[in-house]
């Protein structure tokens, strides 16, 4: 058997009586939170859920048996014409909404903090990405969500090209930054185009502000297990079949029944009453933290996720990779670290001692490492629009060779590169490797040691 981690593998650094703080993900904070529904089906004779698609039991794309009744069910509790369960993660369900909007050849608009999992899908559809940049925050180095304006220049700007297929949109972020969402629904819509958002830190907020496709990860914001996700569909811009057609091409033959319960157990937890009091006693614990460090001098972000905080490490003159590695080496262990920032997932049901370890560690941090603010990020020189030189399957796929930044100037780009900062894709297979993008990717070398490779993979030729 492959041996689990050990939880406490950092027990011997710090007090016995006292265990990790783990503040990353999945969300139900190592089982705590997890829905009630598939604690009660966890505790029943192990495998005995582990069951085929019966026909009493069906599945995500038969329209008959429980699993389908389930779908019905969470697609009225969150406002949507459909719902459909993925096991596959976020990933999957995003890669199959993305081809069920677009045919091969057609152009697709997208943010540059997509996932890579959008990218990929963009691969097996044969479609044609265009990358669109988003506003940039240079005293923290993150990207901020599009503004209706922004989104509605972009789309403008695009169709002089050619013709788009959709639009895609990611809210909220891995950070907790969303989008006003209703305004970028009204701005696609009025392009005639149909909206999908990559919601997976979300809740369901994209569908209720009218978009036509929403994709939840169940483990990010929920009371699900990790590959638990969810599809959800909305208005007259979309053909259910071309969906089912996709998810179809896309998801297992064999779908776990116990990631289709924690599925369904997970929304379900969302809508219910007794899930959104527990929501609340987190968000007031969340609220009573956030008051805690302020009042200590601790620099936090603003953000719309009261369940993710954000310690603004380059303020305190602490790059985030550093800070996370002091605190992981003392039991705290955070969700995401960057240059500038690090951030904290509390979780649906975080513990009480929150309020206490957490603003101790972070201050004994800022006596460790603290110094004064670190200068400003600089964006990256990209295009308000760019779409790969070479169609992004041909560079995918081409024989390749790896060189030096130095030498690689002018070069197609073969494989994705995505370094800290930004954290996001600054290169895609298939575009070219461009003098300012070079310059600027040297330049951050320098600054931060070790989060950019000497080498890219540029293709042969």
């Amino acid at each position: 058997m492959i041996p689990l981690p050990n939880p406490l593998r950092l027990q011997k650094l710090f007090r016995p009586q006292q265990r990790p703080l783990a503040l990353h993900l999945p969300a139900h904070g190592g089982g705590r939170g997890l829905a009630p529904a598939l604690v009660k089906l966890l505790r029943q004779r192990p495998g005995s859920w582990d069951i085929p698609e019966l026909p009493e039991w069906g599945g995500p794309l038969l329209a008959e048996g429980a699993v389908a009744a389930a779908q019905q069910r969470c697609a009225a509790l969150l406002g949507a014409d459909h719902c459909w369960f993925g096991v596959n993660g976020a990933s999957g369900l995003l890669q199959a909404a993305l081809l069920a909007l677009a045919a091969p050849g057609q152009r697709v608009l997208l943010p540059r903090n997509l996932h890579r999992s959008l990218l990929h899908g963009c691969l097996l559809g044969q479609l044609r990405p265009v990358l669109y940049e988003l506003p940039f925050d240079p005293a923290t180095g993150l990207w901020l969500p599009p503004t209706a304006a922004q989104l509605r220049h972009l789309i403008y700007e695009a169709r002089q090209a050619e013709p788009l297929a959709a639009v895609v949109v990611v809210s909220p972020s891995y950070q907790g930054l969303a989008a006003q969402l209703e305004e970028l629904v009204a701005v696609v819509h009025q392009a005639h185009l149909p909206l999908l958002v990559d919601g997976a830190h979300g809740r369901g907020e994209a569908i209720a502000a009218g978009a036509d496709l929403e994709v939840l990860s169940l483990q990010k914001n929920a009371g699900g297990l990790a590959q638990s996700a969810a599809l959800l569909a909305r208005g007259p811009r979309l053909d259910p079949a071309a969906i089912e057609r996709a998810l179809l091409w896309l998801q297992t033959s064999s779908p776990s029944a116990l990631l289709l319960q924690s599925c369904d157990a997970a929304i379900q937890q969302l809508c219910q009453p007794s899930g959104r009091r527990q929501r609340q006693r987190a968000e007031a614990l969340a609220e009573q933290l956030r008051r805690h460090c302020q009042r200590l001098g601790l620099p936090l972000l603003a953000n719309q996720e009261p369940l993710r905080l954000v310690l603004h490490t380059a303020a305190m003159g602490i790059n985030g990779l550093a800070a996370d590695s002091w605190l992981m080496q003392r039991g705290v262990i955070a969700e995401l670290p960057e240059p500038g920032t690090l951030t904290f997932c509390l979780g649906v049901k975080p513990q009480r001692q929150l309020l206490w370890r957490l603003p101790r560690a972070l201050q004994a941090l800022g006596r460790a490492l603290g110094g004064p603010p670190l200068g400003i990020f600089s964006a990256p020189p990209l295009p308000r629009l760019a779409e790969p030189e070479l169609p992004l399957e041909r560079a995918w796929r081409a024989p390749r060779e790896e060189l030096s930044w130095e030498r690689a100037g002018g070069r197609i780009a073969a494989e994705t590169v995505c370094p800290y900062p930004p954290g996001i894709p600054l290169l895609i297979p298939g575009e070219r490797i461009d003098p300012a993008r070079t310059a600027w990717l040297l330049e951050q070398r320098r600054l931060w040691p070790g989060q950019i490779a000497d080498t890219v993979k540029v293709v042969a030729g």
